[in-house]
């Protein structure tokens, strides 16, 4: 499960990472649970679930945008889609890795855009707090704590050209 974790950590990293002008973001909470034993789970192993909470104000006008840099980051490297959600208000995209890491970007309450990743099941083993270093300060309080880093393209409400903005 530790190197399930590791691989996790590091698709998230590269999907945030890929995203240009760049987002502030911060961990959330990381969990992990034992697999239940059905056709795809075996006895002994477990799965873990990292999180990563956009700190960026994201405007009503670039929210599509950055769901759209995110959804030709994942097809470039290999990801399937295997479904979007199209809400108005609360769009996402999900995928899942050639392994079978499944991995979701989320448009939740005030417009907050979170990505989240859940394992396969591996080998039951302890997990670690993810070792990537978030790119703001932690937060203090409870999850999810609101955006209130403000960027000059991700944050604005159009009139801007788009040519800087895709995958690394």
């Amino acid at each position: 499960m530790q190197q399930a974790a590791e691989k996790a950590d590091a698709i998230m990293l590269e999907t945030v990472s890929g995203i240009r002008p760049e987002l502030r973001w911060n961990h959330g909470p990381s969990n992990d649970r034992i697999c239940t034993g059905s056709k795809d789970e075996s006895p002994g192993t477990g799965s873990v679930k990292r999180r990563i909470a956009v700190m960026t104000l994201v405007s009503e006008e670039r929210r599509g945008s950055l769901l759209g840099v995110v959804e030709r980051n994942w097809k470039a490297r290999g990801y399937e889609i295997t479904s979007v959600d199209a809400d108005k208000d609360l769009p996402a995209i999900y995928a899942a890795s050639p392994e079978n890491f499944r991995m979701s970007v989320a448009v939740g309450g005030e417009g907050q855009f979170f990505f989240s990743i859940t394992t396969p099941c591996f080998t039951e083993s302890a997990v670690p707090d993810p070792a990537t270093e978030p790119n703001t300060p932690r937060r203090a309080g409870e999850y999810p704590t609101r955006p209130d880093v403000y960027d000059d393209f991700w944050s604005s409400g159009g009139g801007v050209s788009v040519a800087g903005v895709g995958i690394s």
